[in-house]
């Protein structure tokens, strides 16, 4: 089992196309992993050992006929729909909602997904630490006192813990690689419309993007290779060419402009240590031959608040259908309104409550022009700074998150605080560009990813330089606890 454990998903994957381990053998060693440490990290909502066997024998027996990354078992964030297994969204509203199909995200797996289980995950999607869960707060493998992050949570502590080698989680405001920093593994944004949204349970439409949890950028590469895609289904579905993403990833940083992000860098918050190996990584970057100087997105101050109007507003919207009658939990009442009142009373948690009353008043009459349109006009502003940047630079590089991992129940009387655990990453989603969170190495012995943002549709130049971060960091993976 160890041996398999410390391969990383590439090198698995490998292995079982040659013969040399067989899909199963990967499944089993993940089932014996998750009932090793599950009760510590609380990592999922659903495990399906059973599936995973069954179709792993499956994967097996079609023998050559499958893609390189068929054979390696996959944790899924529980806000993707798979089909058969419950989907709840770490809510109470959708504890018993079983989908009939499997995400779009899911489809180059294949009808024989070999699922691990349903990663645990903040309520809908709202939250930057797991604890907003319906299902109970995820663990940080690399401190069990501390948070992995979120709302991905349950998707990266999965994969610091070995319980799979690799996850998918989404990203609406830094949702894939604030817990990816926090739990010292990569996690990739792809651009917004590169992955199809289709059997994604909404967030916030215009933000959401489903995204890789792996153990390096290697892996990251290979499974955006197997999700990304046109979707017909999915209305904001980019009809683009899905490149080759291993193809450019050792080619190096020579010559390529980096440009460091003042704001991001230096700003409110910013942990010392954070800001230290920040600066470290800008240095072997230029070091290895990168073009290194100093970037400004002169409006990112205004993307946490403009973030937390935009968001809560589309919140508002999609978190409608959930009134009792057409979708999820519904509690019998002497009436309608009633039905809908202690209905969203039972099944949404205070963290959803608070977003929905706050999208709901930003999109009402008298106060629309005031709030959502001016937060609109911010938006366009972020997206000209960054259009901006990158007329001068082709990466641009900052903190992922503003701290290491915090302690449980630290933030969670503090909304402002725990929003602020988004302030690094948030204007990447506002843009729609990708971006990327690797590890840089450590502060107080506890993981701190970089980020990596360039324009749309960059990823391979992004994971090229992802790379070049990964070899100059002085951070290895290890399995924790």
């Amino acid at each position: 089992m160890a041996e398999l454990l410390a391969l990383t998903a590439h090198e698995l994957a490998v292995k079982v196309e040659s013969g040399e381990v067989s899909a199963r053998e990967a499944a089993e060693v993940a089932n014996a992993r998750v009932e090793e440490v599950e009760e510590d990290v609380n990592a999922f909502v659903t495990v399906t050992p059973e599936i995973a066997l069954e179709r792993a024998s499956k994967v097996d027996a079609r023998d050559g006929d499958r893609k390189l990354w068929e054979g390696v078992p996959l944790v899924v964030k529980d806000v993707l729909s798979t089909r058969g297994v419950r989907t709840t969204c770490g809510s109470k509203m959708l504890e018993d909602f079983v989908p009939l199909y499997d995400a779009s995200a899911l489809r180059n797996f294949g009808e024989d997904l070999i699922m691990v289980g349903k990663a645990n995950m903040d309520e809908f999607a709202m939250g930057s630490s797991t604890e907003n869960s319906a299902y109970g707060v995820t663990r940080n493998p690399w401190d069990l006192a501390r948070v992995p992050g979120g709302s991905s949570g349950g998707s990266a502590a999965a994969v610091a813990a070995g319980e799979g080698w690799w996850a998918l989680g989404t990203d609406t405001g830094g949702s894939v690689r604030q817990p990816a920093a926090l739990c010292g593994i990569v996690g990739l944004k792809p651009t917004y419309g590169r992955v199809s949204r289709y059997g994604l349970i909404a967030f916030a439409s215009s933000l959401d993007q489903v995204g890789p949890m792996t153990r390096d950028v290697r892996d990251s590469a290979l499974l955006l290779q197997a999700i990304a895609g046109h979707d017909p289904r999915d209305s904001t579905s980019a009809n683009v060419q899905v490149p080759d993403y291993l193809s450019e990833l050792e080619d190096g940083v020579s010559g390529l402009r980096v440009g460091v992000v003042t704001e991001l860098v230096n700003g409110e918050g910013i942990e010392p240590g954070v800001r230290e190996v920040t600066e470290r990584i800008a240095q072997g970057l230029e070091d290895a031959g990168a073009e290194v100087g100093e970037a400004s997105l002169p409006h990112s101050e205004y993307a946490l608040p403009a973030y937390y109007i935009i968001a809560p507003a589309e919140v508002s919207s999609n978190l409608a259908r959930f009134d009792g009658v057409r979708y999820g939990l519904r509690v019998p009442a002497g009436g309608v309104h009633e039905m809908y009142r202690e209905t969203r009373e039972a099944g949404f948690g205070d963290e959803a409550k608070r977003r929905i009353m706050l999208g709901t008043y930003a999109l009402s009459s008298g106060y629309y022009d005031a709030y959502y349109a001016q937060a609109q006009k911010v938006r366009t502003r972020i997206i000209e700074d960054f259009r901006s940047a990158f007329s001068r630079y082709d990466v641009l590089l900052s903190p992922t998150s503003p701290t290491v991992a915090f302690g449980i129940g630290a933030k969670v009387d503090d909304p402002l605080a725990m929003y602020y655990q988004d302030v690094c990453s948030i204007p990447a989603n506002l843009a729609g560009i990708p971006a990327i969170s690797v590890p840089g190495g450590l502060s107080e012995v506890l993981p701190v990813g970089v980020q990596l943002m360039s324009d749309h549709f960059t990823e391979p130049m992004l994971l090229r330089a992802a790379r070049a971060i990964e070899q100059a960091a002085d951070f290895r993976f290890a399995l924790k606890p």
